[in-house]
């Protein structure tokens, strides 16, 4: 495939030069087959920092106008009405989808992906060995890495405009505990743990408390770290509350490097799952 010739196809059905829904817009199935395969993706690690690539968000973007609204359905009786197919080469690829988990075609699971009841949208791309576990969800465009855990009803946010806006970021060997919501870009370095209930966004301070002084960053979570949700004191016109943090407690250890011993990682913490 001539990815160049591929992107400049697509940014000139983006800059309104040809009809989306006729020949020309082959290209955009094109587009999202390899999505689907897992031979492009919306952002990629370019040496210590991540590529988005705004030209395979506009694939998405047109892949939408593309098609028309209809019926989808299996055998056993799942129905839906949506413009987007669902995904259908778990065996080639080596994944474990269970009922009712979904996931949309142009979204990418590598092997040894396990989908349990959540759902994965479109331009997402989930690497090796993951867990997506029931009422997990993982938002378009969201890259998560190998041997990450996405605990029950955790939300990956996602995002497909403006096009060079990054997605959500998890890395490799990450623990997201249960009703974590991460979202707006937050970027979850390798083999970090976030206890259950802890929010992220872009503007949510990240305390580190693990000196003797605390050091407040936004939009990233270091590697190895553990993470709890906490409140910081901010005044207002009607006085002083609490808001919402993240609180960096502590740092992974070789001894829970193991995926079965993460729980021990936030216990040693006092942390809950």
């Amino acid at each position: 495939m001539d990815y160049e010739k591929l992107r400049a196809a697509i940014e000139a059905l983006a800059a309104g030069s040809s009809d989306v829904r006729g020949h020309s817009g082959e290209a955009i199935d094109e587009v999202i087959e390899a999505l689907d395969e897992g031979r492009l993706r919306v952002a990629e690690p370019d040496g210590e920092t991540w590529c988005v690539n705004a030209w395979i968000k506009q694939a998405i973007l047109l892949y939408f106008q593309r098609r028309k609204v209809g019926p989808m359905g299996d055998r056993d009786g799942l129905f839906f009405y949506d413009k987007l197919p669902l995904k259908r080469n778990y065996k080639k690829l080596g994944v474990r989808a269970v009922p009712p988990g979904v996931a949309r075609y142009g979204s990418f699971l590598g092997r040894g992906v396990i989908l349990m009841p959540g759902y994965v949208n479109i331009g997402a791309y989930v690497d090796e060995g993951s867990m997506i576990d029931t009422w997990a969800t993982v938002g378009s465009c969201a890259q998560i890495g190998k041997g990450v855990h996405l605990s029950g009803g955790v939300g990956i946010g996602g995002v497909l405009e403006p096009p060079q806006a990054a997605p959500v970021i998890i890395e490799d060997g990450a623990f997201v505990g249960s009703r974590c919501i991460v979202v707006e870009g937050v970027h979850v370095e390798r083999e970090a743990v976030l206890g259950a209930g802890v929010v992220l966004t872009a503007s949510t301070p990240v305390v580190d408390v693990r000196g003797s002084e605390p050091v407040t960053t936004k939009g990233r979570i270091p590697a190895r770290a553990v993470v709890i949700p906490g409140t910081i004191p901010k005044r207002f016109p009607a006085g002083e509350y609490g808001v919402p943090c993240a609180l960096v407690i502590g740092t992974r250890t070789e001894a829970t490097d193991r995926k079965t011993s993460l729980n021990a990682a936030l216990r040693d913490y006092e942390v809950a799952v």
